[in-house]
């Protein structure tokens, strides 16, 4: 099966596990410096974020570029 969005970085990688990715690497401190939002700098935790991050866009597209710029020290790291 070929895949359906092959020009699209992000195919197949949910927001979860792109925070689950960034908040190890970061901590809560730097990404709230990184991206201003409150789910990173107020009481933060992986559940608040994503209830956040899904029901805002702009804030979910600064999280995944965020992501993409990261990428490659993530995988460089593994």
């Amino acid at each position: 099966m070929q895949n359906p969005n092959p020009k699209n970085p992000l195919h197949g990688i949910t927001l979860k596990k792109m925070l689950e990715d960034l908040i190890p690497f970061y901590g809560f401190d730097t990404l709230g410096e990184l991206i201003k939002i409150k789910c990173f700098t107020d009481n933060p935790s992986l559940k608040s974020s994503l209830t956040f991050l899904r029901k805002t866009p702009w804030a979910r597209e600064k999280v995944e570029e965020l992501y993409l710029k990261t990428l490659p020290k993530l995988i460089g790291k593994v």
